[in-house]
This record gives structure tokens, sequence and C-alpha cells, in this order.
């Protein structure tokens, strides 16, 4: 291609150098040297071999560069010679494209169009205001290129405001200078940064002091609030109505009614109406009146407003009405006179368009039909329309009339496929009272009359739609005889008037069967259901209700009967189960379900493991125990395999739990029981269920049978012994406990279980013996610890003292006896001997966090407080990342009244600890009152269903009196952790404030039950030692009885 277009350049020069010479010769001029040079030969092309010329581009304009071009001089005034170059080539022209004749690279004024002048509207038809217009455009680039350097945009300091270099290219040398410009501003802003940060904070504490805020005004009386009773909160009075009087008493807008001269003078002047308004209630427009039509408004010819006539008409539409609701045997009046002039709003037209349209629709359809009148469509809109415009009985005589044009169409003429549309046009049979109800039935039977043949599943056009919407029909109409003892006639009626002719036309619909068996006495419905059966023999829910209804002996054939027909339905078998049981005879129940597992197998069926639960769950809730029991047995090993049993079947009964079906339960854990014997897992979830949904019987039978098989589980004895213990059977516990020491020797559960026993009734001596002689036989801490117990309780400090010496001996690293060692010496007031021990057990246990607590607690009860805190300090370096020592760390400042140091620990504390739910609880209660809610939210993004958090956001809502939201959420927290104290206490508490009797013994109850033993309230009081012995609802009322509503 380059070749080519060489010599095309090399055919184009040699013209031109010919014609430049031939103009010289012209004009007398010297000749004019040939473009070649001599170096050029006839073979060899000048072009090959030599390096491209200056500024070549590949590919561009076919792989030569445009030549320069001076379109201001004319080609043959230049010299050829000026266009040479070195070597004889030819310079190269920008605006010529190589190979194009006639100069064709050239763009002139005529190729482009004419010059745009500066008010000519832009190219983009869109343009925003200021850019519409080309002048615009090319002062907005203008200003763009220039930089404003402007003496009014200089400054001595800084310069100009932009930069001068903008518009140059930006370099890496550029950028490395403002990266160290950069650097060297933070640094500068570093040194600055804390006198700045100080003097901010100085002007806004100056600031807030000058010009507080209005809740910072109200602090002190907002404080003053929580001494407010309910009854003084109750008594606080409304706020007024601020408004000034106008606006309180606006004056109400007073209508005045339009004159009849106006209406006359209106229609003197030839002013005609074509709508009217449906809430107006003149007559005239159609009303009837013996002769003829009554001149009203619309009335052709007429000038002038006759009110006479108008209250004429309305007198007629008064006895029409009157007339309608007459009885028409007695001839009384059955008019309501409270209800008479609500009930004339019936007669106002309910159609609000035009009246006009009206007219062309009616016309338009009375055409279709007399041109077609075999076409239903046409009948049914004319009465669709007429019903609308409140015409009735017009309506009634179209639909009559359309019946009897097309007679042989399917679903009542014409309806293919909208009986509904039908049906609802067809209410004007009954829509005038009791009188036209047989007419109705009339109508209904004619209609059925007809040949109407449709499949019956098709949809809305099928023969069971048909006659179901028929039967609505009907009780419409018959509702207003079901009065007294008529309601007998209307069930009567129904059913015979729909579902007999019906059942005949459609025997096989099972919809048809059951609506009519619910219109039916027991004794006719079981006679109905003898037919039923016979047309419908596929239809499980008409042979199981039946069997309901038949006796003992006839139920069982009827289920046989129906096993035959519907050999692979598991309802008829379950059925027959429930029947035998509910008879009393429980043997055939295994057998029956037994038989069907077999009979269903050999139908082909696949028996649904979960879909025959379901059956048990819903036999169990029906009563039938034994019938569940047996399905379960049944069932339950289908389709499982042998390593997942256990873990299927216990999370099997955990769902007949959740869905209150215990029967199946109990069933699930007794097979599991059965099968793994041994396993100590199965036997403590059998005994927990007993324990919660079962009775002390059943609990302690079954923890008889686990010991037996289980004689090692220790915690199988101790419930046991704890049931008898609790049911007031102290010498059963003492024998369960002999049997548990002969299969456990030396067992330190056993030993204190059995000193417990003792203890709690008393029996202190004996509970000395028994701990003296676990001492000697299983010497473990806590047995030490127990006996050091002991003796404090019971008063013998001394005695106490010597045991936690020894036991310290042999057991120095067990944190608990020194915890007890230093709080029975701060109980004597010896505080010197107290920290002794503390400090002498945070050697032996330097990561016991609760030993670090006493010793804090100790400190600061003696006024110590620097030491306080730096003992927490360095417990917080020894057990990093604990929460508890933040807490107290946070807790001994706001003690103190350093609020600000409090806060600032608090934030440390949730940096290292971010997802501690106590001090998200603490960190919502150190907030001022308007923030703490948007606090409690981030606690609960951070811990979600931390029991500590949870229990602030109910105290929250508590200390803002919503009482259902703060009851929400303290059930919330007792169910996800009921081993918390402190949130029973608080929601007994609560309670105690706002709840009832039987709420606040509810929680009672439950909190009983729950046993808790965690709590920093609760453990307060339920370790002390002057509560040893009391209960577990003692402690709690104890508890809330300390609690002060402070937040």
């Amino acid at each position: 291609m380059a070749s080519n277009a060489a010599k095309q350049g090399t055919k184009i020069v040699s013209k031109t150098a010919a014609a430049g010479t031939a103009a010289a010769g012209a004009s007398g001029g010297p000749p004019i040297m040939p473009l070649a040079s001599p170096l050029m030969g006839k073979k060899k092309k000048p072009f090959l071999g030599m390096p491209a010329p200056l500024g070549y581009v590949p590919g561009l304009g076919r792989g030569l560069t445009p030549y320069r071009v001076y379109p201001s001089i004319h080609p043959l005034s230049v010299h050829p010679s000026s266009l040479m170059g070195s070597g004889g080539l030819l310079v190269p022209i920008s605006s010529c494209v190589p190979g194009k004749r006639r100069a064709t690279g050239f763009t002139t004024r005529s190729d482009i169009g004419p010059a745009r002048d500066a008010n000519d509207p832009v190219d983009d038809r869109h343009a925003p205001p200021g850019k519409r217009t080309v002048g615009d455009q090319m002062k907005k680039n203008q200003d763009d290129d220039d930089e404003d350097l402007n003496d009014t945009n200089y400054d001595e300091f800084n310069g100009y405001a932009g930069s001068l270099f903008s518009s140059g290219p930006y370099e890496k040398d550029d950028e490395e200078a403002d990266a160290i410009y950069a650097a060297l501003d933070k640094r500068m802003d570093e040194r600055r940064k804390e006198r700045r940060e100080l003097r901010e904070k100085e002007e806004i504490e100056k600031y807030r002091m000058e010009r507080p805020k209005i809740q910072q005004q109200f602090s002190d009386l907002k404080r003053k609030l929580a001494e407010v009773s309910e009854e003084e909160w109750l008594s606080i009075p409304e706020v007024g109505d601020a408004r000034n009087k106008r606006q309180r008493n606006p004056r109400h807008e007073k209508l005045t009614p339009v004159p009849d001269s106006f209406f006359s003078k209106h229609l003197q002047s030839g002013e005609n109406h074509t709508s009217v308004d449906p809430l107006q209630g003149l007559g005239g427009l159609n009303t009837p009146y013996p002769g003829s039509m009554t001149p009203g408004l619309m009335t052709p010819g007429t000038g002038e407003l006759d009110m006479r006539k108008i209250g004429q008409a309305r007198n007629t539409l008064m006895d029409m009405r009157l007339s309608q609701v007459s009885d028409s045997v007695s001839g009384q009046t059955v008019v309501d006179p409270k209800g008479y002039l609500t009930d004339l709003n019936s007669m106002i037209p309910t159609y609000g368009g035009d009246i006009s349209d009206i007219k062309k629709a009616r016309l338009l359809l009375k055409s279709v039909r007399e041109t077609n009148p075999h076409h239903p469509p046409a009948w049914i809109a004319s009465a669709r329309l007429e019903e609308v415009t409140g015409k009735l009985q017009v309506a009634r005589n179209l639909i009559m009339k359309g019946t009897e044009m097309c007679p042989k169409v399917k679903i009542i003429n014409g309806l293919k496929a909208n009986s509904v549309e039908a049906l609802k046009v067809s209410h004007i049979w009954y829509s005038t009272g009791v009188t036209n109800l047989f007419d109705a039935g009339s109508y209904v039977t004619e209609l059925r009359n007809h040949d109407l043949t449709l499949p019956e599943d098709s949809l809305l056009g099928s023969d069971v739609c048909l006659e179901l919407s028929c039967s609505d029909v009907d009780a419409d109409g018959l509702r207003g005889h079901q009065r007294g003892a008529r309601g007998d006639l209307v069930s009567r009626l129904r059913s015979n008037l729909v579902f007999g002719p019906a059942l005949e036309n459609v025997s096989k619909s099972v919809r048809l069967w059951k609506a009519a068996v619910e219109l039916e006495e027991p004794e006719d419905a079981r006679i109905m259901l003898s037919r039923a059966v016979e047309c419908c023999p596929t239809s499980v829910e008409l042979w199981l209700a039946l069997a309901r209804l038949e006796t003992y002996e006839n139920a069982r054939r009827v289920l046989n009967k129906a096993r035959e027909n519907i050999p692979t339905d598991r309802h008829i078998w379950i059925t027959a189960a429930k029947l035998e049981e509910a008879n009393g005879n429980t043997q055939m129940v295994e057998k029956i379900i037994d038989r069907a597992i077999t009979s269903l197998r050999a139908n082909g069926v696949e028996i649904n493991r979960e879909q025959w639960i379901q059956d048990a769950e819903e036999c169990d809730k029906a009563g039938s125990v034994a019938t569940c029991q047996a399905v379960i047995r049944a069932v339950i090993g289908i389709g499982i395999e042998e390593e997942d049993r256990k873990h299927t079947w216990m999370e099997d009964a955990d769902s007949c739990v959740a869905h209150g079906a215990l029967e199946c339960a109990r069933a699930i854990y007794a097979h599991a029981l059965q099968v793994f014997p041994s396993k100590k897992s199965v036997w403590l979830r059998a005994a927990y269920f007993e324990k919660n949904h079962g009775t002390r019987e059943s609990l302690e039978a079954l923890l008889q049978r686990a010991v037996a098989h289980c004689p090692k589980a220790e915690v199988l004895w101790l419930m046991g012994a704890k049931s008898k213990w609790l049911a007031n059977d102290v010498p059963a516990a003492r024998s369960i406990l002999a049997l548990a020491f002969q299969a456990n020797p030396n067992s330190e559960e056993i030993w204190l279980a059995a000193v417990k026993l003792e203890s709690e009734n008393n029996e202190y001596e004996r509970a000395r013996r028994l701990l003296a002689k676990a001492r000697s036989s299983a010497p473990t801490a806590r047995v030490f610890m127990k006996s050091v117990k002991l003796e404090w309780v019971l008063g013998n400090i001394e005695a106490a003292q010597e045991l936690c010496t020894e036991a310290l001996k042999h057991y120095e690293d067990f944190p608990k006896l020194w915890m007890m060692r230093g709080q029975i010496e701060e109980q004597c007031e010896n505080m010197d001997k107290a920290r002794e021990a503390y400090n002498q057990g945070l050697k032996k246990c330097p990561h016991s966090v609760p030993l670090w607590l006493l010793l804090s607690h100790l400190e600061e009860r003696v006024g110590q407080l620097t030491r306080a805190r730096a003992i927490l300090e360095k417990a917080r370096l020894k057990n990093p990342q604990s929460p508890d020592l933040w807490l107290e760390s946070v807790r001994l400042e706001y003690r103190a009244g350093l609020k600000n140091i409090a806060n600032t620990l608090m934030a440390k504390a949730l940096q290292e600890c971010p997802n501690s739910g106590i001090l998200w609880a603490e960190a919502v209660f150190l907030e001022a009152r308007p923030q703490r809610k948007t606090k409690s939210v981030d606690a609960l993004k951070k811990c979600e269903h931390d029991p500590q958090v949870l229990l602030a956001v109910a105290k929250l809502f508590w200390s803002e009196r919503k009482i259902t939201k703060a009851r929400e959420w303290f059930l919330r927290t007792v169910k996800i952790e009921p081993d918390l104290g402190d949130a029973w206490a608080l929601f007994y508490k609560f309670e105690l404030q706002h709840g009832t009797e039987e709420q606040q013994e509810e929680v009672r109850k439950r909190c009983e039950n729950a046993e808790p033993r965690h709590g920093e309230l609760w453990c307060t009081e339920s370790k002390h030692v002057l509560n040893w012995q009391r209960k577990t609802g003692e402690i709690l009322a104890l508890v809330a009885s300390k609690i002060k509503n402070t937040f």
C-alpha cells in the first residue's frame, strides 16, 4: 500500500513540477529545475531504503502523513523550490491527504458551513441556562482558560488565591514537593494540637456556661421527678390550648339556601345541566307520575320550576318505599321509624357519571340486542347497566328475557366464564325483601333446568361453583326467615331447593356433598353420608365423617370398606386405632398401626416419618395417648442411620415438647431408653423432662430405673434424693444417699449432698460427723470449704479459722479458702489480718479476679482510695481483658465523684472488651438521660443476646415508665438466662410496683423453679452468713427490697 501511495505521490509531484515550468516559461522568467533528483533512476524508486520522514505515523492516512497547505496563497504563485527539502525531497504538508487527487484533503468554509454567530443556539437542546448560545460557551471556555490575576485576588502573604501554574503539567517532582509540604503541615499541626484542643475546650465550656441548653437548665427539676409518685404523676393537668381565641373557636361556615328564583332565572336563560349530583335527592328526572312524566330540571319545553310537582314526586317515592317494606300477608307496616330517614338514602341514584353517557350506552346495548338477540353478553351488559343506575326491575326483566332468548347456552344462558357476574345481577330477586323469596327459588330452578354440562374442575365455570353460588344466593334470601321457629325451615328449603337437584346433576362432587351435609341434622347427615361414600368412594373425608356418626360396630365396618376402596391412605388406619382406643380395646391399637405400616408398604406407599410424627402429635392433642405412642414406636426408627439415632431422637423429643405433644415426647424418650439403656445423657434428658412436665411419682420411678442401669451416675442419685427431700421424706432421701455411697464410695458430691441434707434439717452434729468422715476418707478442697462454711454460719469462728488454716496447708492454691479467711477477719474487724490474707492469697492465686475485688473493696472501705485504684490497675495487668476488673475500676471512680475519669475508663474498657455485656450495661447508665437510648442501641448491636444488656434495656424502659415494653424485655431476659438472679429480683421489684398480684406470684414461682445462683446482687444476699438457710423465694423478696430505683 505504501508503494502505491508513493507512486501516486510521485505522479502528483511530476505534474506539479511540469505545471510550474510551463507557468514560468509563459511569464518569461527563468526556467525552473525539475523536481526529480539526479540519483533517481527509472527502475529504482526514490523512497526505497530511506528513513521515514519526521512526524510519520504508521497506519494514518493509508501510511503517509498529510502535506502542509497554505490556502491563502495561490498554488501557482508558490515556487516549487520553496517546497523542496534537503536532498530534493518534498516537505510534508499538514492539510494534504496522500493518494487524493484534486486536493480533496482541503477543508474549506463550504465544507463546514458558514460561521456561527455568538447568538446562535447550540446543538444541545437541553443545555442549562447560561450555556444555550455559542457565545455563552465560548465565554465559559475563555474564563476557564484564563487565570484570575486581578489585584483583588492577591494576598501579601498567601499570594494569589489560585495556583499560577495550575495550567501546567503535574509532574512527579510536583507530587513529591506536595507530599513534603503536607508532611510539614501535619507536623506543625501536631505541635499545636494540644494547645488548640485545650483552647477549644475552654471556649466551649465558657459558651455553655453563658448560654446553657434548656435541658441543662431543667436538669435539677428532672432529677426531682424520681421522687414523684404515680398518683402525683397522674394528677398533673393536661397542657392547655395555647392558641388565641379565634383559632380555638373558629367560626363555622354559614350556608344560605339558594332561593327558587335562582333556578327559575337560569332555566329561563336557556342553560341546561347534563349531569346530576348523586347526593342530590331531587326528583323529576324520570319520576313516574300518574298520567305523564313530571316536568323537572331536564324536561324540555318548560321554562318554569314547579316546586309543587317536585314535592309530589317526593311523595310518590315515599309511597313506593312504604309499599315495599310492608308485610304482604297482613298488610301491617314494619317500618322502623328511627331508621326510615336513613333508609331513604337507598333510593338515591348511586351513579355519579354523565346522564348522556348512560343514554348512549343504553342505546348502543339496545342496538346490539336487536341485531343479535342470541348474544348473551349483550343481555348481561344491559342488566348490569340498569343495576348500576338503580333500575333493578328493568335489570330483572332483561335477565329473564335473556334466558328466554339464550336457553341452551352453558352456565346460566351465556355466562361461560362469568357465572359470578350473573349471580351478582340476580340479587335483584331478593333485594326487595322476603316477598320475592320463592321467586328467587324459581329463578334458580329455571336456570338449572337448562343443559349445564361442564367439567367439574373448570375455573368459575363448573356446575359445582354454580350450585354453591346459587346456594349462597338462596341463603341470603332465606336469611329473613331465620327468626324463631323458622330456622329449621331455612335449612330445609335451602337443601331441597338447591342441593337436592344439584347433587342429582353433579353427584360426584365432594364439595357439594360436604356443603349439603353441613345443613343436616346428625341422623339425616348419616344417611346422606352413606349415599355420599357410594357416589364418591375415594373421598377420605366423607368416609371418616361417616365413621364418626356411626356406632362402634358400624364404624368398624365403614372403616374396613374405606380401607378396601382407598388402600393407600394412612388416616383411615389411624382413625381405626383411635376408634379402638376410644372403646377401651387398647391391645388392638399396636396391631392396627403395625398392620398399617405393612399394608401401606405393600401398596407402594413410602412411609414419611415426619408426617407420621405429626399425626401422632394430633392424636396426642386429641387425647388418644395409646395411638400416638404406638405411632411413635412404629415410625421412630424409619429412615435413620444407626450412628444418628440418639441425636435425631433427642431433637424429635424437643420438637414434640415445643409443639405441646408431651405424650409423644415421653414415648420417644421411652423408646430411646430401651435402645440406649446405659447412656447417662439420655437418662438425664428424660429425668429433666419428667421434672418439668411430669409428676413427682413419674420422676422418681424413672430415677429408680436410671440408677439401676447407671449406678455410677452421681447426679441421678442426687436428683432422687432431692426429690424425696422436697417431698419432706427425709428418711427416704437418706436411704437413697446410703445406696449411692455403696455404689460410689468416697464420692465428693454424695458426701456434700448428705451434709446439706442434714444441715438443712437442722441435724448439725450429724453434718459435722459426715464432714469429718469425708475429710478423712475423701479429703478435697470443697470438703474443707464446706467444713469451714458450716462452722462459720453456726457462729464457731475459732473452729472455722482453725479448719481454714489446716485446709490452706493442703490446698493453698484454692482461692475460695483465702476469700473465706479474709472475710472472717473482716467480720471480726481485723482489717490488717484480712489484708494480709488477701495478699497471701493473691501471691498463690494471682489470676483470681474475686480476690482482687475483695482486696480493693477492703481498701476502699478503710478510705484508701489511691491504694484501691492501684490494686485494680495491678489486677488488670495480671488479668488482661477482664470485664469485672474494668467494671470495678469504673465504679470506683464514679463512687469517688470523678465522673470524667469514670467515662474515660469506660471507653478504654469497651475498647479492650468490646463484647462484654456487663460493661455495655453499665455504660448505658453512665450516659445522660437523653443519650441512654442511643447507647442502648449500640449495646444491642454488640451484644444482641447478652442477658446483662437485655436487663439494662428493660431498666431503661422502666425508668421511662414504658411498662409494657419493660415487661417484655424482662421476660426476654429471664428466658435467655434463667440462672441470673439479678434479673429475677429486678423483675419481681418491677411487678411489685406496676403489676397485679397474679403477675407477682407468677414471677415468684418461675424464679423458684429456675433456682438462680448467679448475679451480683443475688450472690451478695444468698451467700451472706445470715441467709444461709433461706429459700429461693425468701432471697428473691430480700434482694428486691434492697433495690432502689436510682437509674
